[in-house]
């Protein structure tokens, strides 16, 4: 999953939801040096992203883009879940999906100085640009995918993979909605035992 099923699969918790952001820029053993909560955040994402590489309906989506995009499949699907999650979040959350992500952007800068300095380098360009808001449309995914793209020199293609995400819309959608239940379930759990 990408970065706003993260946050939102955090529950309320100020420093799981901080954990569970910064975990891809916090390497092997790195995250004992933060507190207690955001380290279970980060124990949080990365519980997230094994249950979600091993999903049957994740590894369907996966190969419906393995073809063209080879190993950046999953990162591509990770993406477009969120697109889901960010264009149906009234079925999921009760606080409109502006002023979440707003309040998940105020409580990154309140916290500016415990952020890893990759976060810190990017958030400037996640909040001027919105990032987590306009997962909501597909322009807004077009262009995730082409900023990704950029990161890996284009060798990725990713930018391209919102053709399929146009093509096969209803299948992705259908896929996110059996999977994303399980995970809700997997994480409050995972959140109970941590």
């Amino acid at each position: 999953m990408n970065y706003l099923a993260h946050i939102y699969l955090s529950g309320e918790d100020p420093e799981i939801k901080i954990g569970n952001f910064i975990a891809d820029s916090v390497k092997g053993k790195q995250f004992i040096r933060f507190p207690e909560k955001i380290r279970k955040g980060i124990i949080l994402h990365r519980a997230i992203d094994t249950y979600t590489d091993a999903h049957p309906i994740v590894k369907q989506s996966v190969t419906r883009l393995f073809s063209e995009y080879s190993h950046y499949s999953r990162v591509i699907v990770d993406i477009l879940y969120d697109h889901f999650l960010a264009a149906n979040w009234e079925k999921f959350c009760d606080i409109p999906l502006r002023v979440y992500v707003q309040d998940f952007y105020n409580l990154l800068n309140k916290n500016h100085p415990i952020l890893p300095k990759p976060v810190q380098h990017f958030l400037p360009y996640m909040i001027s640009d919105n990032w987590l808001y306009n997962y909501s449309t597909t322009e807004g995914i077009g262009k995730i995918l082409w900023q990704m793209n950029q990161r890996t020199g284009g060798k990725s293609r990713m930018n391209l993979a919102v053709k399929e995400l146009r093509l096969y819309y209803g299948e992705f959608e259908e896929e996110f909605f059996g999977f994303f239940g399980d995970l809700e379930r997997f994480s409050k759990e995972k959140i109970m035992v941590l």
